[in-house]
């Protein structure tokens, strides 16, 4: 993983911010229009999708290793405060799915989790592993999917458990994401060459 310094390439801006460089592992796709700011840590094939914005100024972003953040997704954390001194940062497992323009806020997805389409993960809030948000649902703070559990709806609430094919799907939709990232990587690659 190497500190990166500010970047301005192909349109996307790797910024570091309080004394903190986003970290990113060589074999992670940043795709084009992407902004990453701060303390943020992305690790071993992780891809970015394009206009994604992860900004880690006011706490800390870690990113594991194959998880992805599909098109137009911010991700963000909350301040220490009185009230919370260690505030909440952002702590993606690995192998986490987060669909396009899903909003993820000072939260907790644990390894294989699962972020549907348009959601918004709160502060405070824990998607257990293989734990799934709807597409468009909206999951509070404080709150906890458990594993297994799709939860559904605004304010999300507890639909019904996952079955082994629900989630021989997600693994699927992840081998997928990494390889599509591996691809895209080279074809930016070799169109800034």
């Amino acid at each position: 993983m190497t500190a990166r310094a500010p970047l301005q390439h192909n349109g996307t801006t790797i910024l570091p911010y309080a004394g903190k460089t986003p970290k990113i592992h060589d074999s992670a796709f940043i795709a084009p229009g992407c902004r990453i700011i701060g303390d943020v840590e992305i690790g071993a094939d992780v891809s970015i999708w394009y206009n994604c914005v992860i900004r880690a100024d006011v706490n800390k972003v870690r990113i594991g290793a194959r998880s992805n953040i599909q098109d137009g997704s911010v991700v963000h954390c909350d301040s220490p405060d009185e009230a919370n001194p260690d505030g909440f940062p952002t702590i993606i497992g690995e192998d986490v799915l987060i669909g396009h323009m899903a909003m993820v806020h000072g939260c907790v997805l644990q390894d294989r989790a699962f972020v549907g389409l348009g959601s918004i993960v709160m502060s405070g809030a824990t998607i257990e592993s293989d734990g799934m948000l709807a597409a468009g649902a909206m999951l509070t703070g404080g709150k906890t999917i458990g594993p297994r559990q799709l939860w559904a709806g605004r304010p999300a609430k507890y639909m019904r458990d996952l079955n082994d094919q629900q989630l021989s799907h997600m693994q699927t939709g992840i081998a997928h994401y990494v390889e599509n990232g591996h691809e895209h990587k080279r074809a930016v690659d070799a169109h800034s060459a």
